[in-house]
């Protein structure tokens, strides 16, 4: 395999590597570093006995991002108020054209279950990632990993039920989630809390971060009516000049709020039934500026996971 041929090869795999990696880590740039350092062990590497690139260097990426979670883990570093992932661009356009497998990517890369593969260990996470997003079977896993298939199917099941047990309900449907969160944005917008009640499930959820870096609430808030309040209230302290943009995040559509031309906070909801059950609000400054980029990025040009 020449070296043309090689950066060819990786390439055509680097999405599913990044989506890997985004998976396990919830953070843009820890995965982006672990497919570079993917890419330099694959193109130092004796590529001659490789008969399947894409399990090769998903076997190097899930590695590297083990050891990431891992040291991540160790340092043992207090977050400031609720944690979410950083927000990322899935605008999958033609590249997954079957709506049942744009809906799997869609959920395996949603801010509600990021947040519940927190709390698994590195090799649950890994697992999951690798059985649920990517369907790879239990003896490729294996031997990425080099663990026995027995334990692997061991690990999947544990890691599945923990999170079958924590993860919200939630709709998938993008064109019911666009609809409600722009009528969620005009209510929140005119002061209209009669309206925005309407559109919040009794037991709504609020999860604001912002890592200290920002204004947001420090705990998450429950309830329509504190979540209600909180966001009119929000709405009527919105600095002057912010302009909005629609993107596709995390599997669904989302606000980009943008102050001066600088992200400035990203909206999200996890709606069921009609209603909306989660809104989540990132505004560490941290996790936004990848999306710095992409809000001025034509279509057809942005960075895609899949």
């Amino acid at each position: 395999m020449t070296t043309e041929t090689a950066t060819d090869v990786f390439e055509a795999h680097r999405p599913v590597l990044l989506g890997v990696a985004y998976r396990m880590l919830g953070r843009v740039a820890d995965a982006e570093d672990v497919v570079q350092e993917a890419w330099l062990r694959w193109s130092g590497s004796d590529r001659d006995d490789v008969r399947e690139p894409r399990g090769y260097l998903v076997r190097i990426t899930t590695r590297l991002a083990i050891d990431r979670l891992r040291q991540i883990k160790a340092r043992g570093e207090t977050y400031v108020g609720p944690w979410l992932p950083e927000p990322y661009v899935t605008d999958f356009g033609d590249t997954v054209p079957d709506t049942a497998e744009r809906a799997v990517l869609a959920d395996s890369v949603s801010l509600a279950l990021l947040v519940v593969l927190e709390s698994l260990s590195p090799l649950e996470r890994a697992v999951f990632v690798l059985r649920e997003a990517f369907g790879f079977p239990y003896a490729d896993i294996a031997a990425m990993l080099d663990r026995g298939e027995p334990a692997v199917r061991q690990l999947a099941g544990r890691a599945r039920k923990h999170v079958e047990e924590r993860r919200p309900r939630y709709e998938v449907d993008p064109a019911q989630r666009r609809d409600l969160t722009e009528r969620f944005l005009a209510a929140a917008a005119d002061g209209d809390l009669e309206g925005l009640m309407e559109l919040l499930a009794p037991d709504v959820r609020l999860v604001g971060d912002s890592g200290g870096k920002a204004r947001a609430p420090l705990r998450v808030l429950e309830t329509a009516d504190k979540v209600g309040r909180f966001l009119i209230g929000a709405a009527r302290k919105s600095a002057p000049g912010l302009s909005l943009r629609f993107l596709e995040l995390n599997g669904g559509p989302a606000l980009l709020f943008l102050s001066g031309g600088k992200p400035d906070s990203v909206f999200q909801l996890d709606v069921a039934d009609g209603r909306v059950q989660t809104v989540y609000i990132v505004r560490n400054p941290d996790k936004l500026r990848s999306l710095a980029a992409v809000q001025t990025a034509p279509q057809g040009h942005r960075p895609t996971l899949a």
